[in-house]
């Protein structure tokens, strides 16, 4: 009987251009030793892969496409691949694979079928922006993308503020490049002047920026994260 083989979630960079300084070597080595991935985008995949090894062979590849359409039916072509014995690659945007990232599903199934899943050390923006905000890391909650809608975007917030102020903790959260200084806005019209904010950007490259302070302060001090990577949290001091 074949033994399956494993599931390696691979971390990528958070948006800059420098690879080792990101990722450690030894998960450089093993990423470009596999040849089977499952990618939410093959053209940045097989970018990240070339960054890594300018000898990567590319062609010897097989990418399969995992977001947010992909069918239950294509996910299991991902498993049988695995389960023929061998080893596959999820590599997520940004980041860490499998946090925020449609990768998730695969590595449900390949737990149901008993398959080995090995995560590999990298970058979250998440963490790194808990960890640099000086609030809660004991009791904190990531909720992803806020509601499109404006009302339900204010009320999430406040919802937020209300738990924070009540329990100490912290709530870590995003939006797309575009309507991150929209998301900023509400944060500074709606929220009250005593509450803490942190605002994590462009995480990891040169133009990195994470800095905490009160409602009333980002009022007089905030700067421009119009189409960049943004990851923001509400909070309190230990």
């Amino acid at each position: 009987m074949t033994k399956p083989g494993k599931l390696y979630l691979i971390p990528n960079t958070l948006g800059g251009e420098s690879v080792t300084d990101i990722i450690p070597a030894d998960v450089i080595k093993l990423a470009t030793s596999l040849r089977f991935f499952a990618v939410e985008e093959i053209k940045s995949a097989r970018r990240l892969l070339r960054k890594m090894d300018r000898e990567f062979p590319i062609d010897e590849s097989t990418f399969y496409q995992i977001n947010k359409t992909t069918k239950e039916s294509d996910l299991m072509e991902m498993l049988l691949t695995l389960t023929k014995g061998e080893n596959l690659g999820i590599i997520s945007e940004a980041g860490c694979a499998g946090i925020a990232d449609p990768g998730s599903d695969l590595v449900f199934l390949a737990h149901s079928q008993k398959i080995e899943v090995v995560p590999l050390v990298g970058a979250s923006s998440i963490l790194l922006a808990l960890i640099g905000s000086g609030f809660s890391g004991q009791h904190f909650t990531f909720h992803g993308y806020l509601p499109r809608e404006r009302k339900d975007r204010i009320r999430k917030m406040k919802d937020m503020e209300m738990d924070t102020r009540r329990k100490g903790a912290t709530h870590i959260f995003m939006d797309t490049p575009f309507r991150s200084m929209h998301v900023l806005e509400d944060l500074l019209n709606e929220c009250a002047d005593s509450t803490q904010l942190c605002i994590a950007a462009n995480l990891t490259t040169i133009n990195q920026r994470i800095q905490t302070m009160s409602v009333v302060d980002w009022r007089e001090h905030a700067f421009d994260i119009t189409k960049i990577p943004v990851i923001f949290l509400i909070g309190t001091g230990q």
